[in-house]
C-alpha cells in the first residue's frame, strides 16, 4: 500500500526460520513477542533485557515447547558495555555471530513540549530508544559482516515521521532508529544482511507505563491501545515475515500508512493540522478540568 511494498527487497527466503537470534527488551511487550515468535519457527533466542526476571520469565514460556531454545540475559542496552558482553555471550552460546539481531528495547515519553522536557528526561529516552540501537547495530555489525549474512530488525514507530506535539523526544529518537535502519540497508545493499524498521502506531504494551509520560499523555494513548492497537505477537509476526520477504519498511497498520502518506504528499499542511489538533486538545483538557473543579 502507497508504494512500500515495492521498496528493495534483498533476498526472499525465510531468514527468521531457524534463527539464532538476540532480542533486546525481551522481557515484555513486543520483544517478548518477537522472542517467541522466533522460537516458535524453531529459532534459538536470547532474551536480553534490564529487568533479568522478566527475561526470565519469557524463557521459561519459550522452554514450555521448545525446550533449549531459549537463554536470557541481563542488559542495559544504554550502556555499551553491557551490549558488547551481550555480543560475547551470543557469539558463545551460538559458536558464532547470531543470524537476526532485534533491536526493539524502548521507553515511552510523551505529554511535554520542547523546553519543558526536561535534560534528564531528554539522557534517559536517547539513552535508551537511540542509543540502545545504535549500540546494537555498532557492535553486531561487524560480527554479521564476518558471517557474511544475518538481518537487523529496529524497532522504531510512527511517532519516527508522525512527529505528534508533545513528544518531542520520543519522536527525535524514533526518527534516529528510522534514518540510522534506512542508511544501515543502503550500507549492507550488496551483502547478505537484510534490514527491518518496525514503526506502528498503537501496540498493546506497558511501554507507557514503564516510560516517562504524563497523565493527560497516557491516558490518550491508553485509549488508543484499547481502541485500535494491535497485539503484540501480531504485530511480531507480521514484522518477521516482512523480513522474510526483505522488506525494509514495515507499518503494520492502516493509520500508519495513512499517516506516511499525508506527511509526504502534504507536509506542511500536516504539520499545521497536528499543531491545530494540539491546541485543541488543550483547550478540551482545560474545560474538563475546570469542570471538573467546579462540581468538587
Amino acid at each position: 500500500m502507497f508504494g512500500l511494498e515495492n521498496l528493495p527487497s534483498f533476498g526472499g527466503r525465510a531468514r527468521t526460520r531457524e534463527a539464532t537470534a538476540v532480542v533486546t527488551g525481551a522481557g515484555s511487550g513486543i520483544g517478548r513477542a518477537f522472542a517467541l515468535e522466533i522460537a516458535h519457527r524453531g529459532g534459538t533466542v536470547i532474551c536480553a533485557d534490564i529487568d533479568e526476571s522478566r527475561a526470565v520469565r519469557t524463557v521459561a514460556l519459550i522452554e514450555r515447547d521448545h525446550p533449549g531454545h531459549a537463554y536470557a540475559f541481563a542488559c542495559d542496552v544504554a550502556d555499551r558495555d553491557a551490549v558488547e558482553s551481550l555480543a560475547r555471550y551470543a557469539e558463545a552460546a551460538f559458536a558464532g555471530p547470531p543470524s537476526l539481531v532485534v533491536n526493539n528495547a524502548g521507553i515511552g515519553s510523551g505529554g511535554m513540549r520542547v523546553g519543558e522536557t526536561g535534560f534528564d528526561t531528554w539522557e534517559r529516552v536517547v539513552g535508551v530508544n537511540l542509543w540502545g540501537v545504535v549500540n546494537g547495530c555498532e557492535i553486531f555489525a561487524p560480527l554479521l559482516r564476518s558471517a557474511g549474512r544475518g538481518g537487523f530488525i529496529n524497532v522504531a514507530s510512527a511517532a519516527a515521521f508522525g512527529t505528534a506535539p508533545g513528544m518531542g523526544v520520543y519522536n527525535a529518537t524514533k526518527a534516529g532508529v528510522l534514518a540510522l535502519s534506512e542508511t544501515m540497508a543502503a550500507e549492507f545493499s550488496d551483502t547478505d544482511i537484510a534490514v527491518t524498521v518496525l514503526c506502528p502506531t498503537f501496540v498493546r504494551t506497558n511501554v507507557i507505563a514503564d516510560g516517562i509520560t504524563t497523565r493527560a499523555a497516557a491516558q490518550i494513548a491508553e485509549k488508543g491501545m484499547r481502541w485500535g492497537g494491535f497485539s503484540p505477537d501480531r504485530v511480531a509476526r507480521i514484522t518477521l515475515d516482512a523480513h522474510d520477504h526483505g522488506r525494509l519498511h514495515v507499518l503494520p497498520q492502516l493509520d500508519a500508512k495513512f499517516i506516511w502518506f499525508v506527511k509526504r504528499l502534504f507536509p506542511a499542511q500536516y504539520t499545521m493540522i497536528m499543531g491545530l489538533l494540539e491546541r485543541l486538545v488543550a483547550m478540551t483538557d482545560s474545560e474538563s478540568a475546570g469542570q471538573h473543579r467546579a462540581e468538587v
